[in-house]
């Protein structure tokens, strides 16, 4: 591991450290809750839309859990500024792991989609995609 897997690390230790975009609201457009039961991460995302109604003006977050899941939900919560709902389905696993910018443990990848998934479920419910489920869980 060379230094810049290091930097890395050290991100990540500073979005646990330090989240950004951490606080609830009560105006969100949509909220939406998950967990890890397996390593008991929480994340809780709330999402406000634009005035088209598709593109994410502001996300926070509340949660609690491993380095990773509150690491990944605060770089998430960075990245999807103006993105788009379909462009934030079209994302997967790969796109956390980048982000990241490390190796993940099988039995760490878990953690650190937990805040990706959540969104996703979310905008699902959101427009109508899905069923209103209380919670993601990420088994």
């Amino acid at each position: 591991m060379g230094t810049g897997s290091d930097m890395y690390r050290q991100q990540i230790l500073d979005h646990y450290k330090n989240p950004r975009n951490y606080g609830d609201v009560d105006d969100a457009t949509f909220e939406h809750v998950g967990e890890n039961p397996m390593c008991g991460d929480t994340i809780k995302l709330f999402v406000n839309l634009e005035d088209d109604d598709e593109t994410i003006a502001g996300i926070s977050f509340i949660g609690d859990g491993c380095a990773i899941s509150q690491a990944s939900a605060s770089l998430l919560s960075t990245e999807l500024q103006g993105m788009t709902l379909e462009a934030v389905r079209d994302m997967d696993r790969d796109d956390i792991v980048e982000m990241l910018g490390v190796e993940i443990s099988p039995m760490r990848i878990k953690c650190a989609v937990l805040a990706e998934k959540v969104v996703q479920d979310g905008a699902a419910i959101y427009v109508g995609d899905k069923e209103l489920d209380e919670t993601t869980t990420e088994t």
